[in-house]
């Protein structure tokens, strides 16, 4: 049983599943104040088209269609539509995050700023941006633009003003990061991340999705800002990596997809974490006598 700590009420919620469902409908059906953590990975709408507005006539609450287009094109909406979408899915996700939970949200410069903006709107507050810096970053073949080689992550909260969201800052300066070269043990971290966008082959064996993010950066966001057995909820599932990173570190998962090709890898990747879990386990006690 999760208790709601807006209003001490218990609430009991089902957990450690994906539903093959829109992820605004989906959180519509969720109480208020349910869930620790939000990791999310939203379309970046690298295809748009037409001119920023926002309709003041169309209600929040009546967004949450069918999103998706196929053939991997569901990233695809005018700015107006992307603006919107953005806002409806804000809105439920800050509802249903308790006030002691934090909500990360990938992005890049095709729809971080409409992100921002929406946060700002409804009083989502930013804690920090961090840059997550790919030092094995795809080449623009084009030769006529700088190499993408970062990604936007934004750290927030459903605002207020005693900001009681959780944060391990022990680990954030004593967890094994050494994977990172910018992170220095001992010391603070900083808002730059430094590690590639490599998966592991088991991160990959069922299948993967165009964005699917690296376990090791999903895992260091939930072990900052959560405490082992609580709800991580992820709108935009995608292949399940949020789900299996929260199963690796002992938390449970919500997760939404739209599409069920993806949904099957996610249930096949999350029948086969054990091996994982076992590998992690090994490294933290490796990396622990290490320091002694």
């Amino acid at each position: 049983m999760k208790t709601n700590k807006a209003t001490d009420i218990p609430t009991v919620i089902p957990f450690d599943y994906i539903s093959n469902s829109d992820c605004i409908k989906g959180m519509k059906e969720l109480p208020n104040y349910c869930v620790d953590l939000i990791i999310a990975d939203p379309p970046y709408n690298l295809s748009k088209s037409g001119d920023w507005k926002w309709d003041n006539s169309v209600s929040l609450t009546g967004m949450g269609g069918n999103w998706n287009i196929t053939n991997e094109t569901w990233d695809n909406m005018s700015l107006n539509e992307y603006f919107n979408f953005s806002l409806a899915w804000l809105s439920e996700a800050k509802r249903i995050l308790k006030p002691t939970g934090s909500m990360w949200i990938f992005g890049t410069y095709h729809n971080i700023g409409i992100i921002n903006v929406a946060c700002q709107m409804l009083d989502i507050e930013i804690i920090n941006e961090v840059v997550w810096y790919k030092k094995n970053a795809f080449p623009n073949l084009s030769g006529r633009r700088l190499t993408a080689s970062h990604e936007t992550i934004l750290w927030t909260h459903s605002g207020g003003k005693k900001r009681n969201y959780y944060f391990d800052y022990n680990y954030s300066k004593n967890g094994d990061f050494s994977d990172d070269k910018l992170k220095i043990f001992g010391k603070q971290m900083r808002t730059v991340w430094d590690l590639s966008n490599n998966k592991k082959p088991e991160e990959l064996k069922y299948g993967k999705h165009p964005t699917q993010k690296p376990i090791k950066i999903l895992t260091r966001m939930i072990k900052l800002s959560s405490n082992e057995g609580d709800i991580m909820l992820t709108p935009f599932s995608g292949a399940g990596s949020e789900c299996v990173a929260a199963k690796i570190t002992g938390r449970h998962y919500i997760g939404f997809e739209i599409d069920k090709e993806y949904c099957n890898i996610s249930e096949n990747r999350l029948a086969n974490t054990q091996e994982e879990i076992e590998q992690m386990n090994l490294f933290e006690i490796a990396y622990e006598e290490k320091k002694q």
